[in-house]
């Protein structure tokens, strides 16, 4: 099974697809999220927000000014003012 993520900023979709495992910087620590994970709403910390993908795969990117995380079914929501990929990392 895998997550279903989208991350974007408030200008635009930053990234979207599907993900084995996302881990974010939050207000009260780090969140790793795997499938089955329960219901959460989180607020993000400024940091890098790390989506591995079904094939190994990481995409990084950057948030700059918070935001929120919110996991549902196997769907993570990730909004954050700023958020930017690092170099490197696919769209």
């Amino acid at each position: 099974m895998t997550l279903q993520v989208e991350l974007v900023s408030a200008e635009a979709k930053v990234w979207s697809g599907s993900a084995r495992m996302v881990i974010a910087r939050t207000v009260e620590g780090e969140i790793g999220v795997l499938t089955g994970h329960e219901p959460t709403l989180a607020l993000l910390a400024p940091g890098q927000i790390t989506i591995r993908g079904e094939g190994g795969e990481s995409v990084i990117a950057q948030v700059e000014d918070g935001g929120f995380l919110s996991v549902d079914h196997d769907r993570v929501t990730v909004v954050a003012d700023t958020a930017t990929l690092a170099s490197g990392s696919a769209r």
